[in-house]
């Protein structure tokens, strides 16, 4: 039975870890969707946001079973409920992707107000984060952990600088606003990407010392 148990936790954690290369792969597409002003790629974001929504449930559904069934204690039950928190986060981070293309569909074939340099930044600032984070699950790391909150600050500076920078423009010319909301936008939603990315740092602290801590 406890090699059974053992067994059912590897497989966990595996699925949380390809859940998680999904999440990493919706951010990149949807930057390439964004970049390349591609529609039909953007629209198929919410297919892969469909794939990690199914994950979640099959992750959350064998999870509970594990509890009911096993009944972990202490250091188990942790990983267990650290891997409940993280999908939650992954789907999350899912949906701003699809919020990123719905927002390179509205902004279309329009020219750019300006060249895209600190959102692809950004971008692959949070996808790091999500490796980072997932990897520091694997190996039970905790300074790697907190790297991921040193890595979130970058990104909150990039959007600070985005935000700035575009609210500049806008006073300067009107005719920009609509574009340049739907920009700011796109800052928020990997803003928030990173944010997710940070929770599941903290919780990999929380599984491997047992404490509650705030790292962003």
């Amino acid at each position: 039975m406890r090699t059974e148990y053992t067994e059912q936790l590897k497989n966990l954690k595996i699925k949380l870890i390809k859940m998680g290369s999904l999440v990493q792969k919706i951010i990149e597409e949807s930057l390439v969707a964004l970049l390349n002003q591609d529609m039909e790629k953007a629209r198929n974001i919410y297919l892969m946001d469909d794939r990690i929504d199914e994950l979640e449930l099959e992750i959350e559904t064998e999870c509970m079973r594990l509890i009911a069934l096993q009944q972990p204690m202490a250091k188990d039950l942790r990983i267990i409920g650290t891997i409940l928190k993280a999908i939650t986060d992954l789907e999350r981070m899912g949906d701003h992707a699809v919020n990123i293309a719905k927002q390179t569909e509205i902004i279309g074939e329009e020219p750019f107000v300006k060249p895209l340099v600190d959102i692809p930044r950004m971008a692959h600032l949070a996808e790091d984060m999500v490796a980072k984070a997932l990897d520091a699950f694997m190996k039970e790391d905790v300074a790697l952990a907190r790297e991921v909150a040193h890595d979130d600050d970058a990104v909150d500076d990039l959007y600070e600088s985005i935000y700035t920078e575009l609210l500049e423009m806008m006073i300067r010319d009107q005719k920009i606003i609509k574009q340049a909301i739907n920009l700011l936008f796109i800052g928020r939603f990997l803003e928030r990407i990173a944010d997710h990315a940070t929770n599941i740092g903290e919780r990999v602290i929380y599984m491997v010392t047992g404490e509650r801590v705030e790292i962003n």
